[in-house]
């Protein structure tokens, strides 16, 4: 039991690794349970701003399901962004924008471009290829909103880049022509 071994840390000195290996199983445990109101609640009882850090950006690195990777990276962007180097915060920022975009499509078709959910351009262009149009319309606009004043590797620019290379090739289709035969 998590809450046992909690409060037992709260009475005997525990090691500070056995210690986030501990916060970090149970956080992983209510994120993968659906339950982000707990898993708020155990971040705030955690005093030690370090500790807490580190349990989250293990539970991250874990590369837990969608709507936990999506808690994660919103938590640490809004709690540690002032702590994590400049790659770190646009790799997360990359996450929990990639994970938005997920969010945006059906739920059964999620699965397939979950893997590309720390490369947001990645799975635009993978939508595209797939001649998935309707998800495309709705990705970008997600994504033109999300990236409105931030810096996260990519631009705005990056994707209609991305979009006109594809409406040209759409446009660019190869035939023969054939000879009219008598």
């Amino acid at each position: 039991n998590y809450e046992l071994c909690e409060e037992w840390g709260h009475f005997y000195p525990v090691p500070r690794e056995d210690l986030i290996s501990l916060h970090r199983e149970h956080l992983l445990h209510l994120l993968e349970m659906g339950d982000m109101e707990k898993a708020s609640q155990l971040l705030q009882r955690i005093e030690d701003p370090g500790v807490c850090l580190a349990i989250s950006e293990q539970c991250l690195d874990q590369h837990p399901n969608l709507a936990a990777s999506h808690f994660l990276a919103d938590y640490l962007t809004a709690h540690f962004y002032a702590s994590l180097t400049t790659a770190r915060r646009n790799e997360i920022q990359a996450l929990y924008i990639g994970s938005k975009v997920l969010l945006t499509l059906p739920e059964l078709s999620r699965v397939n471009y979950f893997h590309l959910s720390s490369r947001p351009l990645l799975m635009l262009e993978q939508l595209l290829m797939n001649m998935k149009v309707d998800w495309v319309a709705v990705a970008v606009q997600t994504l033109h909103q999300l990236l409105a004043g931030q810096d996260v590797g990519f631009t705005v620019e990056d994707i209609d880049s991305l979009l006109s290379k594809y409406a040209e090739k759409a446009l660019s289709f190869p035939f023969t022509l054939k000879e009219k035969r008598s």
